[in-house]
């Protein structure tokens, strides 16, 4: 229910609670009950967050561009030439080196770069994310005010759990399929800008059934130790969401106008002859992210084109992308076109926030996409020259069409702290240990 009072708008929110005992979280279509019909202002488009993340790195022999500086005083390398028609909208950060300990292949330079902290190894088998990654820390900054606090997918898992973290054990899940994603974003619940249709009856139900429970929270609370109240709280997170979202349900969406309910995914994208198809499945994931960010349904993303460790083949690969980083002899052909291939995936999502507009710019004017991985040369499991290439200009936060070359190997986290500063976070450090600092790199910042 809204209340509206002259131009302002204020919500009446839901109790919070359990239901059977379990966290109770559905899934509800985004409507921005701040704007109502209005559209954003001119000007006044929010910043978004995005994470573009692939597994086991890269060549830096073929991925540190030539010269550095703006314009025509660099040039792309041959595994970045697939961001040609996007030169003028990336900056490529090459020379910084990720500090945290390289203890555990793969795993640290992932917690590294996302977390800044070292990885949390409780056993050899058994490892996990000290902190919350970079996304989840923009989101609790930024994404209370849209349907998904945050939004995780992905094209290649292959069992692993997801790089987008909590903390500890908190990991998540990136959705793989396609047509869920489809579902969960734009499916028949989703009401379109101007949509003047009644909300979904069965809302109130929902929420008397909060109600009901939230009334024996108290009791319930009442002689619960430590660990289980910790666990009580975990669950409740997700009533909060669902609170927000039902109040967010019963606004009216937003008008925005590049908003538009896009076509329904045609296939899962099976394996073809137990090859994925990489770049297709890709290209419709980023149709799907691309237009939840438009409609203002999440104002933060992760995508894992693929995990660290990815042993997927693509077409043409006698073996797959993390077995090729060991074994294939100098220089590694087959591993330069994995390579090449997936950052013409991150072209492919660039290319789509550059065309939808916005006000007087376009959506990736407004955004921030950070490209990634977990390591630099695969082979060595090397952590310096870390991969790192930044789309989107952060509201004019951001310098755009520049490489800027690290003289003396900078800590891979002064670019995560300026990053988030970026974001609008009012954040005086990054990171814990080797992975601490209090420096920005102002040379990327407009």
């Amino acid at each position: 229910m809204l209340i509206r009072k002259g131009s302002g708008i204020t919500r009446r929110r839901v109790l919070r609670g359990l239901l059977g005992g379990a966290a109770v979280g559905v899934s509800l279509p985004m409507l921005e009950a701040t704007l109502g019909h209005r559209a954003f202002a001119q000007g006044s488009f929010p910043t978004r967050f995005g994470l573009f993340f692939w597994g086991n790195g890269m060549l830096p022999e073929r991925w540190i561009p030539n010269g550095e500086g703006t314009g025509d005083d660099w040039q792309l390398s041959p595994q970045l030439m697939p961001l040609a028609s996007v030169k003028d909208h990336i900056t490529v950060v090459s020379g910084t080196n990720l500090k945290t300990p390289n203890e555990i292949p793969h795993h640290s330079g992932s917690a590294g770069v996302l977390t800044g902290r070292p990885v949390l190894i409780k056993s050899h088998e058994d490892q996990t994310f000290g902190a919350p990654t970079v996304d989840q820390v923009i989101a609790q900054a930024i994404g209370g005010e849209t349907r998904f606090r945050s939004l995780e997918s992905g094209c290649y898992g292959g069992g692993w759990g997801g790089i987008s973290h909590n903390g500890p054990d908190a990991i998540n899940p990136p959705e793989f399929s396609p047509a869920a994603l489809f579902e969960r974003l734009f499916g028949p619940a989703f009401r379109a800008p101007g949509d003047m249709s009644a909300p979904d009856p069965k809302l109130a139900l929902r929420r008397s059934v909060l109600d009901a429970v939230t009334a024996d929270m108290a009791d319930f609370k009442r002689g619960l130790g430590a660990a289980d109240l910790a666990r009580l709280d975990q669950h409740l997170t997700g009533v909060r969401e669902l609170e927000r979202r039902i109040a967010r349900l019963e606004a009216d969406p937003p008008q925005l106008d590049a908003c538009l309910r896009p076509d329904a995914p045609s296939s899962e994208y099976p394996d073809v002859e137990g090859r994925p198809q990489l770049l297709a499945k890709n290209a419709v994931m980023c149709d799907l992210i691309v237009m939840a960010l438009a409609c203002d349904q999440t104002r933060v993303f992760s995508h894992m084109v693929t995990r660290p460790l990815a042993n997927l083949q693509i077409a043409g690969a006698s073996d797959g992308h993390h077995q090729l980083t060991h074994d294939e002899p100098d220089p590694q052909p087959q591993v330069d076109a994995i390579v090449t291939e997936i950052m013409t995936g991150f072209n492919d999502l660039v290319e789509k926030l550059a065309a939808v507009p916005e006000g007087d710019g376009t959506l990736l004017d407004h955004c921030l996409v950070l490209a990634t991985s977990d390591l630099s040369n695969g082979r060595l499991h090397s952590l310096t020259e870390f991969p790192i290439v930044i789309a989107g200009s952060a509201n004019g936060k951001l310098r755009t069409g520049m490489h800027y070359r690290s003289p003396f190997g900078e800590n891979t986290s002064n670019v995560m702290l300026t990053l988030i500063r970026a974001m609008g976070l009012n954040a005086a450090s990054w990171g814990a240990e080797a992975g601490y600092t209090e420096d920005a790199l102002g040379a990327i910042e407009a």
